[in-house]
């Protein structure tokens, strides 16, 4: 199944499932049960969704990003071999883990913003997975069981921040900057997911490609290291990195600039779709 977040034509927030043209509304039904879609991973309760509400014009909606309230985003830094490369750093041993938060990201269609503050707004396409259950100490060979299902991001990044420190916090969080999208695939429709390949496109130019199979650190070994530190929570975000060909190791570089427009591609998964605009004036 396809699920999704989002808002009605009359601006409340509802939930539901999802295919190219149309969307049930989940929410009209289940809202007095579930909330919001964490609510619905979090009771493992995504089955209940099938083919439940009205449709809705799938047009007629605004995108929100599939889990628009995760308790936590972790994202992995430096994760494929060819953007390890031309970054110049070593081959990772541990993940290398920041945080983004919600307020960062926006949904499929919706515009991603250049901030006020920097011209180096680069694009990063990356594999995004959800939590379905959760978690503390979980073992590798039982990763897997706790997804529940993929989606694309793009990890918009502000360089000239994220490289003030070591930290990349600051580059990583401004508001409104990233997008997670269309909607979250559950695995029994992705099939192996280390079988696709992720593709970047700014104004139909392919600007990254690769194979998931790439990753440094897969998926269970992130699943695995993350949770020891802490419980990973149904609904929670882990993004894994992104490929070789980032916007500021290009030559010449490319950085984003209104009028762009950036998808991110991963097959089954879908393919997110967003303009860039510059950030409102003060």
């Amino acid at each position: 199944m396809r699920l999704a977040s989002f808002t009605r034509p009359d601006g409340t927030s509802s939930y539901g499932t999802a295919d190219d043209t149309t969307i049930r509304d989940a929410g009209v039904e289940l809202s007095g049960k579930y909330a919001d879609l964490k609510a619905v991973l979090a009771a493992g309760a995504t089955a209940t969704l099938e083919g439940v509400g009205n449709p809705l014009p799938l047009s007629s909606v605004t995108l929100l990003p599939p889990v628009p309230n995760p308790e936590k985003i972790l994202c992995i830094g430096l994760n494929y071999l060819p953007h390890i490369l031309e970054s110049g750093r070593p081959h990772p041993e541990y993940p290398s883990i920041f945080t983004r938060f919600p307020s960062s990201i926006v949904g499929h269609g919706v515009a991603i913003e250049r901030p006020r503050a920097s011209r180096e707004f680069d694009y990063e396409g990356e594999l995004a997975l959800v939590i379905g259950k959760d978690g503390r100490h979980i073992a590798e060979d039982d990763a897997w069981d706790h997804i529940a299902g993929y989606s694309c991001f793009n990890e918009g990044s502000i360089r000239d921040y994220q490289n003030h420190t070591t930290q990349f916090w600051p580059g990583k969080s401004f508001e409104r900057s990233g997008s997670m999208g269309p909607w979250l695939v559950t695995p029994d429709e992705v099939g192996d997911i280390r079988e696709q390949s992720l593709t970047t496109r700014v104004n139909g130019n392919v600007e990254q490609h690769a194979p998931i199979s790439d990753l440094a650190i897969g998926i269970p070994e992130i699943i695995a290291y993350a949770s020891t530190v802490l419980t990973l929570r149904a609904g929670d975000v882990i993004v894994t990195g992104t490929p070789g060909g980032v916007g500021r190791y290009r030559k010449p570089q490319l950085f984003l600039e209104p009028g762009m427009v950036v998808e991110v591609d991963i097959g089954p998964v879908g393919c997110l779709r967003n303009d860039v605009v510059d950030e409102a004036p003060l």
